[in-house]
């Protein structure tokens, strides 16, 4: 029988559901027995678990060197070729991470300049749901086309509009390798890369797509050659080609055509699927609880203009708002377990002595449900930021950005994203599900983040 990838889809689906179950309950049921350090064997493959927040923050800060190195497996290395930045590890992952991060601050990260570019989408965004009158709609397109756009603009120099096929392509691919990431042909192929390279099936798909990925940021790369590197450099590409230049004699330099497509790649995956997705779950989460809504725009209605700018900076007026954008990241986990850390030494962890080579693995979801640290874990509540007199409280356990040497580096883009486009869109609408839904699931679809599964909503103009 030829099976189509529809076919392997929704098989894949069931089984990575029922493993994801599976696993939750193994993790939780060996950490009440053996206690928030324990090992479990994955094939031939020691890993250690940390569980738990007091856990996984020392382990990852104690030592945070010695735990910095990436997990660079079969269909990883297959994807990436253990280059670029999030699949990389060792002395590149050093240097393409370290210029990012420079090259991302002389883009205006953490500044007014990337702020405005924010504050763009987040209007187009308005002006695209005020354009459906209040109908029923599917969000997650728009808001991924808003949110990829602002990594656009960073990375590219140029956004798109929400017609452009390239884009569709892009957000395409995207959602295809995320819903591949974690699923049970993933781990197949982890398992067994010299049969499963040989098979049909999803693995392939997921591997074209990364390509449609590479050969879009490839053209992108030869555009900008051929204009050449400006004086004043305007955007990430710009950035890079001129450090290609300066680092072209240096005999250790990963500065190199093949290094930038992948971080780049890196960029656009991470600044892009991420941050959607939270605010798709934020929506979802504003329909099922009516009240929290209101009570988001009635602080919005108070402490704003109906045509103010929203800026990052307004959170400290706006607690509650702040609260429920923290509460969202926190309830709905996109990132669930977190990626496996390698020992790149020999070390000890919390009183254990690990070989160089030992993988580590940060049930980072065990911090943001720790009971001893949340007063309701396993419910949507803005109280957990919030003091008894309606001040905003960081938490020590909101770790959804990891912790760490391997922490998220585009962390501050994203909160500012998650802010402005939340804030904007309460401000602007109403969001109900439509006439004759009385019911909407909250239950997560597993893959490469936990999404939502698929619903529509209607934007009543406020």
């Amino acid at each position: 029988m030829d099976w189509d990838d529809e076919d392997w889809s929704s098989l894949y689906k069931l089984v990575t559901s029922l493993t994801f179950l599976c696993s939750l309950c193994v993790t939780l049921l060996v950490a009440k027995i053996h206690g928030n350090i324990f090992t479990l064997w994955f094939g031939w493959a020691p890993v250690i678990v940390l569980n738990g927040y007091q856990a996984v923050k020392d382990g990852m800060t104690m030592y945070p060197e010695d735990v910095s190195g990436r997990l660079v497996s079969p269909f990883f290395r297959a994807m990436a070729k253990g280059k670029g930045i999030m699949l990389a590890t060792g002395h590149t992952w050093k240097q393409q991470r370290r210029f990012a991060l420079r090259t991302l601050r002389n883009l205006g990260l953490g500044k007014r300049g990337l702020e405005h570019c924010v504050q763009e989408e987040a209007h187009y965004l308005v002006a695209f749901f005020a354009s459906m009158k209040g109908k029923p709609l599917d969000p997650s397109f728009p808001l991924v086309h808003s949110v990829s756009n602002v990594i656009c603009a960073v990375v590219f120099g140029h956004r798109f509009s929400r017609e452009d096929e390239t884009l569709h392509e892009l957000i395409r691919a995207t959602e295809h390798l995320f819903k591949f990431g974690g699923s049970f042909i993933h781990h197949l192929y982890e398992i067994f890369p010299w049969l499963m390279c040989r098979l049909p099936g999803p693995h392939k798909k997921a591997l074209s797509c990364y390509e449609v990925l590479s050969s879009f940021t490839r053209r992108e790369i030869r555009m900008h050659t051929e204009r050449g590197i400006p004086d004043e450099p305007q955007d990430f590409i710009d950035f890079y080609l001129a450090h290609i230049e300066k680092s072209k004699d240096e005999p250790r330099s990963t500065y190199n055509e093949d290094n930038m497509v992948y971080s780049i790649n890196d960029l656009f995956l991470g600044g892009s699927e991420t941050t959607s997705t939270t605010l798709i779950w934020g929506l979802l989460y504003m329909v099922t609880n009516p009240d929290v809504q209101e009570k988001v725009q009635r602080e919005l209605d108070a402490v704003l203009g109906p045509s103010q700018l929203i800026c990052y900076e307004d959170r400290k007026e706006l607690p509650y708002t702040n609260a429920v954008v923290h509460e969202v990241q926190r309830f709905s986990n996109i990132i669930s377990v977190g990626m496996p850390r390698v020992c790149v030494r020999n070390t000890t962890l919390l009183g254990f002595p690990l070989k160089k080579g030992t993988i580590v693995l940060p049930n980072i979801a065990s911090s943001l449900y720790d009971p001893e640290q949340w007063e309701t874990p396993r419910q949507f509540n803005p109280g957990h930021f919030l003091d008894k007199d309606g001040n905003f409280v960081s938490q020590e356990a909101f770790l959804p950005f990891s912790v760490g040497h391997r922490v998220c580096l585009g962390e501050h883009l994203a909160r500012t994203e998650l802010f402005i486009f939340f804030a904007s869109l309460l401000r602007a609408f109403t969001f109900r599900l439509p006439e004759g839904v009385t019911k909407i699931s909250t239950e997560p679809i597993l893959g490469g983040t936990l999404q939502p599964h698929p619903y529509r909503l209607c934007a009543i103009p406020r």
